[in-house]
């Protein structure tokens, strides 16, 4: 079918049509700006000319950043700051008795606990130590991290008004509790693209805790593109010889045959393209070259076979075996070195409402030495420096327990704690401070929405400048809400 047989075969005129063809001046300067400076529709037998996202949106970045990319470590079901991080003695002494009416206030609880007779006060499992030349307070169920604290950035005051795991989880990764928005990766591909054309510049990978089973489900909207153009939603690698669903070849078909199969369907997109406009088509051909690119590097990426023993040495024997979260970390390592703008970890089972001592010990021994050994890594090898390194989850736990004394704690969104290091950020920082109690933010309160401006100006973006249009309104990652970069924690 030619360009003419194609037009008349389409001629009838719509109000949909006439958007489209309307539009195709904007699809074309989004597509060109897509692409970077490859050429299109090219011939791609060679590989020249194959689209790819290249530099991301002209004028971006806003200012040099300090960070080139970021690996998120996403620890699903809401880690206990209690626990982990933030040290209340008080808490210890006064176990067992009931949380004050004072504190709690006329907070809003889960259907969970708010039927509860008494809140009975539950101190820390760990043992709490300074650690560093920072004097960082660590819980000694974190010994490996408790070793890179002065590297890290621990944010003590985090908030968030989500109190269920769904739009908790929703509003970190996406800037909103609503369903279909752009997740943070998408923004970080879409505004910056990517430095290598082999390679999506947003990967997820997926991990399963064993301080819980199955722990709380993690959709794929999590790493959605929502109204950004698709090519910019996560890639997520799935462990073992097979790292993307429907990604290498069907027995019989050489690359070859794979090559000249894409050129004919690329001919036919193309035909589509220049009579509709819609930047979507330009997506879709963009997205098999991609996966065309992807059969030979994402192998490639999860081959570990040339890692000396060392480096399982320092990530621990678990990043030998795919799926494990200390494998996935390496992944991250590996990605990075290979240009990936943004690596999201998603590591489920954190949601510890009973069997407290249990599972949360079990949590921190499949992710504290393989996510200090990610620090570490990428400082040994000189990219600690331009690489942002985030670890925490949507909201944390209360200081009561759920049930008996000592079950487990439920769900807690007015304070809880992260950390970040690398790229723009000061290590040995402490910053915030919550009562007593560790329910009530004291000082430096840090909304998830100052968490995603502080990433976002570590890439070299203003959070208030980088917008998309879309539905009459420039979108952002921090939408319309108050939010501001945490410079307490800025190096």
């Amino acid at each position: 079918m030619n360009t003419e047989d194609y037009k008349n075969f389409s001629r009838e005129i719509s109000r949909r049509t006439f958007l489209q063809r309307s539009s195709g001046g904007l699809g074309g300067i989004a597509l060109g700006s897509m692409l970077g400076t490859n050429n299109l529709f090219g011939s791609a037998k060679s590989g020249a000319g194959a689209p790819y996202q290249g530099l991301g949106q002209p004028g971006l970045p806003h200012f040099p950043p300090k960070a080139k990319r970021v690996i998120y470590l996403f620890m699903s079901g809401g880690p206990s700051h209690l626990d982990l991080f933030d040290y209340k003695p008080e808490l210890k002494k006064r176990q067992g008795d009931d949380l004050p009416d004072s504190v709690r206030g006329e907070q809003r609880l889960t259907g969970m606990t708010a039927n509860q007779k008494n809140f009975p006060l539950f101190g820390s499992i760990g043992k709490f130590a300074q650690h560093g030349k920072s004097g960082t307070w660590m819980s000694d169920l974190m010994p490996y991290t408790s070793q890179v604290v002065d590297d890290i950035a621990v944010v003590r005051s985090m908030h968030t008004e989500a109190i269920n795991h769904d739009p908790g989880i929703t509003l970190i990764n996406t800037g909103s509790q609503i369903p279909g928005q752009p997740s943070a990766g998408a923004w970080a591909s879409y505004g910056l693209g990517s430095s290598n054309q082999n390679m999506p510049s947003y990967v997820v990978l997926l991990s399963q805790g064993n301080g819980k089973n199955p722990g709380q489900p993690i959709f794929s909207r999590l790493w959605g593109s929502g109204f950004l153009p698709s090519s910019h939603q996560g890639v997520m690698l799935r462990s073992g010889d097979d790292p993307v669903l429907y990604l290498n070849n069907p027995p019989g078909i050489s690359r070859e045959n794979r090559r000249a199969q894409l050129d004919k369907i690329a001919a036919i997109n193309k035909m589509k393209y220049d009579y509709h406009g819609d930047p979507e088509i330009a997506t879709r051909i963009s997205q098999y070259e991609m996966a065309f690119r992807m059969q030979a590097a994402a192998p490639e990426i999860a081959d570990l076979s040339d890692e000396p023993q060392s480096t399982f040495d320092l990530y621990g024997e678990d990043a030998r075996e795919p799926g494990t979260f200390a494998y996935n970390c390496l992944l991250a390592r590996r990605m990075a070195e290979r240009g990936v703008r943004f690596s999201q970890l998603f590591h489920r089972g954190w949601d510890q409402h009973g069997a407290l001592d249990k599972n949360l010990r079990a949590q921190c021994k499949d992710t504290d030495q393989a996510s200090a050994a990610l620090v570490t890594d990428l400082k040994q090898r000189g990219m600690l420096d331009d690489t942002m390194v985030i670890w925490g989850g949507e909201f944390g736990r209360t200081a009561y327990s759920q049930g008996s004394l000592g079950s487990g704690r439920d769900h807690h969104g007015r304070c809880f704690s992260m950390w970040m290091a690398g790229g723009g950020i000061k290590g040995g920082t402490t910053y915030g401070e919550t009562d007593d109690f560790g329910y009530n933010i004291l000082k430096d309160p840090v909304h998830v929405r100052d968490l995603n401006a502080t990433m976002l100006h570590c890439l070299g973006l203003d959070h208030e400048r980088f917008t998309f249009p879309f539905q009459g309104l420039d979108q952002r990652l921090t939408g319309v809400e108050h939010a501001h970069v945490v410079k307490g924690v800025l190096g």
